[in-house]
C-alpha cells in the first residue's frame, strides 16, 4: 500500500489551513523578497511547500543540503525536482576536508558511538552548509509541523524569536492533510515514504517505523528521545511572535 493510500485524508478544516499556508507564503515573498528561502529535505512536507511556491509563482529560492550520505532515492528525487522546479534550487554540500578529517579521526560510523560524535557529524554535514545557505537571508521556510513530535508541539506559523525569522507554513497541518495535498496535486515524492519512512534524513540515521511508533522514531533510533534533533531547528529561546499582517482572503489553488 502506498503512502497516499495509507495516509491521504484531509482534516475537516483543510481548506482553511491551505488558505492560511498560501497567504503566509505570499506575504513572506512580498515582505522578504530575495532575503528568504525554503529549506527542503525533499520529505513529504517540503515537497508540498515547494509545489505551492511553484504553483503560486513566488520568487522564493529553494535550497537542499546534500550531506553526502543521503539515500539513493532522495538523490534521484533531487535531480527530478531540480529539473522540474520553476523556483531556483541550490544544493549545498559539506566542506570535503572537514568530512574527510572527521571520518579519518573517528571512523565512518562514529555516529553510533556517542551522541557528541553524532552531533559533530550533523554539524559538519548539515549545520555548516545551512549557515552558508542562509547567508544574507532574513527569513527561511521550513516544513515543521506541530504533530511531528512533542518537541515541535508548539511550533508557531511565524517564529520571530530568533534573529532570522522562521516561517512554518504547514505547522497546523496533519499528516493526512500533507498526503491529501500530494494526492490532489500529483506531487512527486520520495518512494521511501511508501516503505514506512515518514521522516527521511541521512541513510545511516534513518530507518522505517512500525505501526504505533512515534513519527520520528526512525531518526537516530539508538539515542535518547530528547536528543533527536540534528541542530537545524534547536531554539536558543522559546518565545515566538508573529511579525506578518494578515493578507486578504483568496480562493485556494
Amino acid at each position: 500500500m502506498s503512502a497516499i493510500e495509507l495516509h491521504a485524508k484531509a482534516s475537516a478544516d483543510y481548506a482553511r489551513k491551505l488558505l492560511e499556508t498560501q497567504n503566509a507564503l505570499q506575504q513572506a515573498a512580498t515582505q522578504y523578497g530575495s532575503r528568504i528561502a525554503q529549506a527542503s529535505s525533499l520529505g513529504a512536507e517540503d515537497v508540498v511547500i515547494s509545489h505551492l511556491i511553484n504553483t503560486l509563482q513566488l520568487d522564493i529560492g529553494i535550497f537542499v543540503l546534500e550531506t553526502g550520505r543521503l539515500h539513493a532515492q532522495t538523490l534521484t528525487l533531487l535531480e527530478q525536482f531540480k529539473a522540474a522546479s520553476r523556483a531556483p534550487v541550490t544544493v549545498y554540500t559539506p566542506v570535503q576536508e572537514s568530512v574527510v578529517a572527521f571520518v579519518q579521526r573517528e571512523g565512518l560510523d562514529a555516529i553510533f558511538k556517542t551522541i557528541p560524535l553524532r552531533k559533530e557529524c550533523c554539524a559538519i554535514r548539515k549545520l555548516e552548509p545551512l549557515a552558508r545557505a542562509l547567508e544574507g537571508k532574513d527569513a527561511w521556510i521550513t516544513g515543521l509541523r506541530r504533530e511531528q513530535s512533542g518537541a515541535r508541539a508548539e511550533v508557531p506559523l511565524i517564529d520571530a524569536s530568533e534573529p532570522r525569522t522562521k516561517i512554518n507554513p504547514l505547522t497546523a497541518w496533519t499528516w493526512g492533510d500533507v498526503w491529501h495535498y500530494i494526492r490532489e496535486n500529483s506531487v512527486a515524492y520520495n518512494p521511501l515514504h511508501d516503505q514506512f519512512f515518514p521522516s527521511i534524513g541521512c541513510e545511516p540515521c534513518t530507518r522505517a517505523i512500525s505501526l504505533g511508533e512515534d513519527f520520528r522514531a526512525g531518526r537516530w533510533w539508538w539515542e535518547d528521545e530528547a536528543a533527536k534533533e540534528c541542530g537545524l531547528h534547536v531554539k536558543s529561546e522559546s518565545s515566538a511572535v508573529s511579525t506578518l499582517l494578515p493578507l486578504p482572503t483568496k480562493t485556494p489553488v
